[in-house]
């Protein structure tokens, strides 16, 4: 299975999906013009990915900014993990948000009320 390595733009994060490593990481803002051609690809990864996860699946979010396009694909990538999850794999999210940013704190909050999965919650200085 290949992976996944995108490099962020001003309006897409940086996307590293690991299978040998069972990571997956979103990095920077997510504002594309079409959320949902943008999350395609990512989300059809994590399917075929689910068919034989690693042991143990990480799920690190650090965005600094996202849209509300942008926040339902964020949930279904979290219900297809979730998916993986009740099979039988440990699959753990990392949600990382900047000290001062609320917002992104409580959107956190708000996934880890919706989805059966793991949460940390990690604040830092800056993402």
């Amino acid at each position: 299975m290949e992976n996944i390595n995108l490099e962020a733009t001003p309006k897409t994060p940086r996307v590293t999906f690991s299978f040998e490593k069972g990571n997956l990481e979103l990095l920077g803002r997510s504002i594309p013009e079409n959320s949902v051609e943008f999350y395609e690809p990512l989300n059809n990864w994590i399917a075929s990915y689910g068919e034989s996860p690693q042991e143990i699946t990480t799920f690190d979010v650090k965005l600094e900014y996202f849209n509300t396009s942008s926040s339902k694909c964020l949930l279904d990538l979290f219900k297809m993990l979730e998916s993986i999850n009740e099979k039988g794999t440990e699959v753990r999210v990392n949600w990382y948000f900047e000290k001062d940013d609320g917002d992104i704190e409580e959107a956190g909050e708000d996934y880890q009320a919706i989805v059966a999965l793991p949460f940390t919650m990690i604040e830092v200085e800056e993402i």
